[in-house]
Protein backbone atom coordinates (compact mmCIF):
# COMPACT_ATOMS: atom_id res chain seq x y z
CA UNK A 1 0.00 0.00 0.00
CA UNK A 2 1.13 3.87 -0.65
CA UNK A 3 1.58 6.28 1.79
CA UNK A 4 -0.33 9.42 1.07
CA UNK A 5 0.59 11.53 3.83
CA UNK A 6 1.78 14.43 1.52
CA UNK A 7 -1.52 16.43 0.25
CA UNK A 8 0.56 17.45 -2.80
CA UNK A 9 0.78 13.62 -3.94
CA UNK A 10 -2.78 13.06 -3.03
CA UNK A 11 -4.02 15.79 -4.84
CA UNK A 12 -2.45 14.21 -7.73
CA UNK A 13 -4.11 11.26 -7.24
CA UNK A 14 -7.69 12.10 -8.62
CA UNK A 15 -9.62 10.59 -6.14
CA UNK A 16 -10.62 13.38 -3.10
CA UNK A 17 -13.32 11.04 -2.20
CA UNK A 18 -10.85 8.28 -1.44
CA UNK A 19 -8.27 10.36 0.04
CA UNK A 20 -10.97 11.87 2.60
CA UNK A 21 -11.46 8.71 3.82
CA UNK A 22 -7.83 7.55 4.17
CA UNK A 23 -7.16 10.98 6.15
CA UNK A 24 -9.98 10.99 8.73
CA UNK A 25 -9.32 6.92 9.58
CA UNK A 26 -5.76 7.01 10.37
CA UNK A 27 -2.78 7.27 8.35
CA UNK A 28 0.92 8.16 9.17
CA UNK A 29 1.21 12.12 8.40
CA UNK A 30 -2.60 12.90 8.04
CA UNK A 31 -2.87 15.58 10.60
CA UNK A 32 -3.12 18.33 8.47
CA UNK A 33 -5.55 16.45 6.33
CA UNK A 34 -7.96 15.69 9.62
CA UNK A 35 -7.71 19.10 10.62
CA UNK A 36 -8.52 20.87 7.04
CA UNK A 37 -11.61 18.27 6.78
CA UNK A 38 -12.96 18.85 10.15
CA UNK A 39 -13.08 22.72 9.69
CA UNK A 40 -14.46 22.07 6.37
CA UNK A 41 -17.51 20.38 8.48
CA UNK A 42 -17.60 22.94 11.29
CA UNK A 43 -18.21 25.45 8.58
CA UNK A 44 -20.75 23.43 7.36
CA UNK A 45 -22.34 22.98 10.06
CA UNK A 46 -22.61 26.70 11.69
CA UNK A 47 -24.91 27.88 9.24
CA UNK A 48 -27.99 28.47 11.28
CA UNK A 49 -31.69 27.73 10.23
CA UNK A 50 -34.25 30.48 9.75
CA UNK A 51 -35.24 29.37 13.32
CA UNK A 52 -32.01 29.67 14.71
CA UNK A 53 -31.74 33.28 13.40
CA UNK A 54 -34.90 34.47 14.91
CA UNK A 55 -34.26 33.21 18.26
CA UNK A 56 -30.81 35.24 18.20
CA UNK A 57 -32.73 38.07 17.37
CA UNK A 58 -35.75 37.85 19.39
CA UNK A 59 -33.55 36.19 22.54
CA UNK A 60 -31.52 39.77 22.53
CA UNK A 61 -32.52 42.91 24.19
CA UNK A 62 -30.66 45.24 21.84
CA UNK A 63 -31.21 43.06 18.43
CA UNK A 64 -35.57 44.11 20.00
CA UNK A 65 -34.43 47.47 20.56
CA UNK A 66 -32.59 48.40 17.70
CA UNK A 67 -35.92 46.80 15.87
CA UNK A 68 -38.20 48.76 17.41
CA UNK A 69 -36.00 51.75 17.19
CA UNK A 70 -35.47 51.89 13.18
CA UNK A 71 -39.39 50.62 13.02
CA UNK A 72 -40.23 54.18 14.75
CA UNK A 73 -38.07 56.34 12.61
CA UNK A 74 -35.06 56.35 14.31
CA UNK A 75 -32.18 55.36 11.11
CA UNK A 76 -29.00 56.84 11.68
CA UNK A 77 -26.77 55.01 13.66
CA UNK A 78 -25.56 58.03 15.77
CA UNK A 79 -29.66 58.82 16.58
CA UNK A 80 -29.87 55.01 17.29
CA UNK A 81 -26.90 55.14 20.18
CA UNK A 82 -28.85 58.03 21.57
CA UNK A 83 -32.41 56.42 21.22
CA UNK A 84 -31.29 53.22 23.10
CA UNK A 85 -30.16 53.79 26.43
CA UNK A 86 -27.21 51.72 27.55
CA UNK A 87 -25.91 50.48 24.48
CA UNK A 88 -22.39 51.33 23.36
CA UNK A 89 -21.18 51.87 19.59
CA UNK A 90 -19.44 48.42 19.42
CA UNK A 91 -22.71 46.37 20.01
CA UNK A 92 -24.69 48.70 18.00
CA UNK A 93 -23.17 48.46 15.02
CA UNK A 94 -22.39 44.41 15.37
CA UNK A 95 -26.42 44.12 15.82
CA UNK A 96 -26.63 46.42 13.01
CA UNK A 97 -24.59 44.14 11.05
CA UNK A 98 -26.46 41.04 12.43
CA UNK A 99 -29.69 42.38 11.89
CA UNK A 100 -28.44 43.61 8.46
CA UNK A 101 -26.90 39.82 7.37
CA UNK A 102 -30.21 38.10 9.06
CA UNK A 103 -32.39 40.10 6.35
CA UNK A 104 -34.36 42.50 8.56
CA UNK A 105 -32.95 45.75 7.80
CA UNK A 106 -31.13 47.15 4.73
CA UNK A 107 -27.93 49.49 4.92
CA UNK A 108 -28.24 52.65 2.69
CA UNK A 109 -25.12 54.36 1.94
CA UNK A 110 -24.75 57.88 0.67
CA UNK A 111 -21.46 58.90 -1.14
CA UNK A 112 -21.20 62.08 0.72
CA UNK A 113 -19.02 64.53 2.72
CA UNK A 114 -19.08 63.19 5.44
CA UNK A 115 -20.47 59.85 4.66
CA UNK A 116 -24.13 59.62 5.44
CA UNK A 117 -25.64 55.71 6.69
CA UNK A 118 -29.42 55.26 6.93
CA UNK A 119 -31.27 51.92 7.99
CA UNK A 120 -34.53 50.56 7.87
CA UNK A 121 -36.52 47.47 8.00
CA UNK A 122 -37.48 45.19 5.24
CA UNK A 123 -40.35 43.62 4.59
CA UNK A 124 -39.76 40.86 6.81
CA UNK A 125 -37.93 42.94 9.68
CA UNK A 126 -41.35 44.96 9.26
CA UNK A 127 -43.28 41.41 10.46
CA UNK A 128 -40.62 40.84 13.07
CA UNK A 129 -41.64 44.16 14.76
CA UNK A 130 -45.38 43.46 14.36
CA UNK A 131 -45.05 40.16 16.43
CA UNK A 132 -42.60 42.12 19.33
CA UNK A 133 -45.23 44.87 19.04
CA UNK A 134 -47.71 41.93 19.57
CA UNK A 135 -45.83 40.43 22.66
CA UNK A 136 -45.47 43.79 24.71
CA UNK A 137 -49.50 44.27 24.39
CA UNK A 138 -49.87 41.21 25.61
CA UNK A 139 -47.42 41.29 28.23
CA UNK A 140 -49.04 44.43 28.87
CA UNK A 141 -52.32 42.71 29.10
CA UNK A 142 -50.89 40.42 31.72
CA UNK A 143 -49.79 42.78 33.90
CA UNK A 144 -53.01 44.47 34.31
CA UNK A 145 -54.52 41.27 34.92
CA UNK A 146 -56.47 41.59 32.05
CA UNK A 147 -56.15 37.79 30.69
CA UNK A 148 -59.40 37.54 28.60
CA UNK A 149 -59.57 33.71 30.17
CA UNK A 150 -63.04 33.14 31.90
CA UNK A 151 -62.21 31.64 35.30
CA UNK A 152 -64.42 27.94 36.16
Amino acid sequence: MQDFGDLRVARTIGNWYWFEQYALFGARGTFWCKLVIMKEIKKAKRVPSAYRKLEDVIGCKWSVSVLIAVGEGVNRPGALERHIAGISKKVLSERLRKLTGFGLLEKHSYAEVPPRTEYSLTQYGHRVVQIITEIQALDAELANGHTGMVKD
